[in-house]
């Protein structure tokens, strides 16, 4: 069935379709389809559990014919970023109290070997979960919109349906203290029953150099977590798991104050962000 259906898109030997940009796409969507039916199977418990498991070898396969040796490599780097976010927010030992306010909202951190610390963002947001999911990928270049830690967010390239290398320019923090940083980042968004990852990574893309004035910082293993709240599906827990360095000169004190209160930030502006969405709505 898959072959068959490969070869229905694809209609052209490996060298045409490796040129017909439109075959291509069609062919990705009909296999990752097939390979999502055969593969993902119901949802179960643990963050691990809830990303969908790669193909089979044939999908394996199929994909080196799609996809450049470049456009392969930034899908492994966002896979590998999600498996290893996921296992540092699967391992529950060691987090540390940052913030929490009253809502109930927190701030964790914990260090990690080989990865430094990392901050681990709480809260339960009063929307479903297709809602945050739509305006956190789908409509990601709109962030700088309403958040305003955020200058800039432009998605580079995209590359299949689930990665894009984005480039954000973040504002300046702690009163200018810690001055404008970018990032150039691949990110992957997988979705497994009533579960959705959004993980990312620093990368390198070569038609986005530095740029004078700007320090260029690096995300390292950062994910989020989106699945509706058990007892309430009307609402989402959210975790975001934060893991950065800014670069340059800095105070420890500085960047653990800096990073948890952006959390907390991005946290309530999300929230504001929705309410004024469902009330442009309700009004329409």
């Amino acid at each position: 069935m898959l072959l068959a259906t490969f070869k229905l898109c694809a209609g052209s030997s490996y060298r045409q379709m490796r040129n017909m940009k439109g075959l291509r796409h069609q062919a990705v969507r009909a296999i990752g389809q097939e390979l999502s039916r055969r593969t993902l199977g119901d949802s179960s418990s643990g963050w691990i559990s809830q990303v969908p498991r790669r193909g089979s070898l044939l999908g394996s396969q199929l994909e080196a014919a799609l996809y450049s040796e470049q456009e392969l490599s930034y899908i492994q780097q966002g896979e590998v970023a999600m498996q290893k976010a996921l296992g540092i927010l699967s391992n529950q030992e060691g987090w540390k109290k940052e913030n929490q306010q009253e809502n109930g909202d927190e701030v964790l951190s914990k260090v990690v070997p080989d990865v430094g610390k990392v901050f681990r963002l709480e809260v339960v947001v009063d929307q479903p979960m297709d809602r945050l999911y739509e305006e956190l990928v789908d409509r990601m270049e709109a962030m700088g919109d309403w958040n305003p830690n955020i200058k800039e967010i432009k998605v580079l390239q995209k590359i299949g349906k689930d990665t894009v290398i984005t480039h954000e320019l973040a504002a300046a923090a702690a009163g200018n203290l810690v001055g404008p940083r970018d990032f150039v980042s691949v990110r992957c968004a997988k979705r497994r029953g009533s579960t959705c990852v959004l993980a990312g990574i620093a990368t390198h893309f070569g038609e986005m150099p530095e740029q004078s004035g700007v320090i260029r910082a690096e995300h390292g293993p950062t994910c989020m977590v989106l699945h509706p709240l058990a007892g309430s599906p009307s609402k989402t827990k959210f975790t975001w798991l934060l893991s950065i360095d800014l670069k340059g000169w800095l105070p420890k004190s500085i960047i653990n104050q800096v990073l948890s209160q952006t959390q907390m930030e991005f946290a309530n502006h999300l929230r504001k962000r929705l309410e004024s969405i469902s009330a442009t709505e309700a009004r329409c």
